[in-house]
């Protein structure tokens, strides 16, 4: 059978799961999320504050099975819907030092293992943009020729979460393989969401631009535009992360206001800075809910019939 679903939802796994993100999309695009795996304590904290429904394990992803995860989620090879992971990307990001030999890069070879093992229907997998530039293209071949050797079809497509309900400008690599068909990415929305709209005050934010002949250069950009990528250790703003309240800063994310995140200010930050925005994740699941696994669901009901 081609679904394996829960009370009529397909099924989903998180890799890297993070504060949780990636989850809160799979769930508003009508998702059962069977388990979550992360490493950070904090992460894991919040996310099992936000998720009490959802197991999840604080391991180390080099540790975990794919034989464990099956027995802990009754499921056999094959019977899972899909595979989601947001390997870490701190080596590949134009934010940090952009170390081609960053240990981190290679988790990514701990996600293709556990594809391996556990067969999924479909898997997506997140990482940043920078991917794509410069030193790092090189990685980014290896990461497609690997992928593709999987017996799936295989795409990936840079996206920016601002077409898709976030208010922030954050470019992401999206790469998605099925067993069957080839992979479909959402339409972008023609119109962005501002600052201003999302949080319903006016302004300006003054941001480190350039750097040249000894000298830091700023630059302004108006409320009246998406706000600029939230990044782990900071936006690149001149001005405080403090010139916005914690419940804007989740507005400009796509986290509702019922999403807690706990821990120091720096943590607090750190796990929107690294999150998926689920908002742009949704919009991702429903598209391929809507290619797999609804259509799926009418042929085995016919077929029953």
């Amino acid at each position: 059978m081609w679904i394996q679903m829960v009370n009529g939802k397909p099924t989903v796994i998180s890799l890297f799961a993070g504060c949780g993100g990636s989850s809160l999309g799979y769930k508003w695009a009508g998702y059962h999320e069977l388990l979550a795996i992360e490493w950070d304590k904090n992460a894991v904290e919040t996310f099992r504050l936000n998720f009490p429904d959802v197991p999840c394990w604080q391991r180390d992803i080099r540790e975990v099975t794919g034989r464990e995860i099956m027995e802990f989620c009754g499921l056999e090879p094959g019977g899972l819907d899909l595979l989601d992971a947001s390997p870490p990307c701190q080596g590949f990001s134009t934010a940090g030092k952009r170390q081609v030999a960053d240990p981190r890069n290679d988790l990514f070879l701990e996600f293709v293992r556990l594809v391996k093992e556990l067969q999924p229907k479909v898997f997506v997998m997140e990482n940043v943009s920078g991917l794509v530039k410069g030193k790092m293209k090189g990685r980014f071949i290896e990461i497609m020729q690997t992928l593709k050797a999987l017996p799936y079809q295989v795409r990936c497509r840079k996206m920016n979460a601002m077409f898709y309900g976030v208010p922030q400008s954050r470019e992401r690599l999206i790469w998605i393989g099925m067993k069957d068909g080839e992979p479909e990415f959402p339409e972008p929305a023609k119109k962005t969401i501002s600052i201003r709209n999302a949080i319903g005050r006016d302004g300006y934010i003054e941001y480190r631009h350039n750097y040249s002949k000894g000298k830091v250069h700023f630059k302004k950009s108006s409320f009246r535009k998406p706000a600029l990528t939230i990044t782990k250790t900071g936006l690149g703003w001149k001005v405080a992360p403090t010139q916005f309240t914690e419940q804007e800063i989740k507005k400009l994310s796509s986290f509702p206001d019922d999403f807690q995140f706990i821990g120091k200010f720096e943590d607090q930050w750190a796990r929107i800075g690294n999150a998926v925005m689920p908002k742009f994740m949704e919009a991702i699941a429903e598209t391929i809910r809507k290619q797999c696994f609804d259509s799926s669901e009418d042929e085995v009901r016919a077929t029953a019939q």
